[in-house]
Order: C-alpha cells, then structure tokens, then sequence
C-alpha cells in the first residue's frame, strides 16, 4: 500500500509501516514548506551549537563526540586566555579551547549547559568548548545560502555560508578552517 499526498492517517491504522511512512513526509514537508517528495533527496548534517546569543553549525564529519565539561583541568602556562588547558578524557590529555573567547565573543561561563566539541581531526585532536549543544540539525541542499547576516563573534574567516530555514539561519562553523589557521595555532602568549 503506498499512501497518497490526501490520504487520511486514520486509514492507515492497520498498516503501520504506510502510518509511519506519512507521517515522517508530513513532517517533513512543514519542516521545508514543500510538498515535493524530498525522502530521497541528500541531506546535510551537522551538530548545533551556541556561543553567546549566536547560533552555528558544524559539519558532524567534524565533530567526534560532545562531552560535558571535564571536573579537572590543567592550566598550561604561557597559554592565551582562550586555551583553557588540558584535560584527561578516558586516559589521553586533550586541549580545551573556549571558541566563544577565540572569536571575540567573550569568556565561557562553566555552566551547566556548557559542552566540549571533541574535534574529528587526528593531527590536531582539541576540545572547543561552547556555550550550549543542540544536536543534530539536518538541512536540506537547497536551504544552503551565501547571503545572511554575519555574526557578531568574528567567525567570518571560519564560515561556509549558512543554512537558512523560515526565520532560523544556522551559519556553518568549518573546524578545519579554524584549527588551520595561523591565529589558533599560535595558543602562546606572544
């Protein structure tokens, strides 16, 4: 049984894989505003996160795990005030960096909502610390975008567009831009 774009959900009570079927394209097209058949289009997916009052995302290829902030750190002398330290993960020391406070954003509050993006990347492995993690956000090709407003923290050098959904514009944090560049790279206070 295929269900049609006006079909009834109660008519599929006694098929509950159609039931599921439609309900996922009904969410799927108040999600993106189009009634197409989108199930098969490629979708980009990527981890949602605050720094401040702003809004980013990171491609999930660039993104390891989210960890809570680790009990203990270790200070690293001579280190900008933006490299917190290192702390021990599971027995392997890892750099934490307060994003927000690399991009001029101000200083991370240790709160409760506050998250470590384990960076996916073997030659500089490093924990970016950021305000808040809101999980997967999947967009789709046609809601990426070149033109959008630019954040107030100096992210523009470290920005791949934006996705742009109703009202919502997620700009898209590239990692590696930012662990490549000559600014992060120098942690050492000059």
């Amino acid at each position: 049984m295929t269900s049609s774009p006006g079909i009834a959900l109660r008519t599929l009570r006694e098929h509950p894989f159609e039931l599921l079927r439609e309900i996922e394209r009904r969410c799927r097209v108040a999600l993106t505003g189009s009634p197409g058949d989108e199930a098969g289009m490629e979708e980009w997916v990527g981890v949602g996160l605050r720094l401040g009052s702003e809004r980013f995302v990171v491609a999930r290829e660039e993104v390891r795990e989210v960890l809570m902030l680790p009990p203990a750190l270790t200070r690293v002398p001579g280190a900008k005030s933006w490299m917190w330290g290192l702390a021990n993960v599971r027995g392997h020391l890892l750099p934490l960096a307060d994003l927000r406070d690399f991009l001029g954003g101000g200083v991370i509050a240790a709160e409760r909502s506050a998250r470590v993006l384990m960076v996916h990347n073997h030659e500089f492995p490093v924990g970016l610390v950021v305000d808040e993690v809101y999980g997967f956000r999947r967009f789709l090709p046609r809601e990426h975008v070149d033109d959008f407003p630019q954040p107030v923290v100096r992210a523009d050098r470290y920005l791949d567009g934006a996705f742009r959904r109703g009202l919502e514009v997620w700009p898209v944090l590239r990692v590696e831009k930012l662990l490549l560049s000559r600014e992060f790279q120098r942690a050492a206070e000059d």
